[in-house]
């Protein structure tokens, strides 16, 4: 039900249930591989691209949270689409959404296609930018995407 309602309710049932979705992926594998499995991924990037504020911000830390350590979900967020909202957060969305972004790219660039990705959709710019003049958990979050981008 939550992936329908993030895919389908209201703008207020959709940000609920991206935080829902967000909360659940934190440190859970099982429940990273349900929410894929579930179809998930796919609404989370449209609310990433075109939700409210407030739909970006849970959406955003939904994704990184299912793409932490889990390749497959990196390939799939990428394959959805999902680099790109995530780089014109980093450069230009709210403070929270700044930092949901650049942890998700974070984890995103433990993929080889995907440091390629992210490099071409211009994400390492927003990335210094933020390592050097975001908030401390902007900076931790950009700092470490940017090890992962190089190595």
């Amino acid at each position: 039900p939550l992936v329908a309602l993030a895919r389908d309710g209201s703008d207020g049932q959709k940000q609920e249930a991206a935080g829902a979705l967000l909360n659940l992926a934190a440190n859970a594998d099982i429940n990273k591989v349900a929410i894929a499995k579930a179809g998930g991924i796919a609404p989370l990037v449209a609310l990433a691209h075109g939700g409210t504020d407030g739909q970006k911000d849970w959406a955003v830390g939904a994704l990184g949270n299912l793409a932490h350590l889990n390749a497959e979900n990196q390939v799939a967020i990428a394959e959805a689409g999902g680099i790109a909202p995530l780089v014109a957060l980093a450069r230009g969305g709210s403070d929270g959404q700044k930092y949901y972004a650049a942890g998700a790219l974070r984890n995103l660039a433990f993929n080889a296609d995907n440091k390629v990705a992210i490099a071409k959709a211009g994400g390492i710019a927003p990335l210094v930018a933020l390592a050097r003049g975001g908030s401390d958990g902007q900076k931790g979050h950009a700092a470490v995407a940017l090890a992962n981008l190089a190595i």
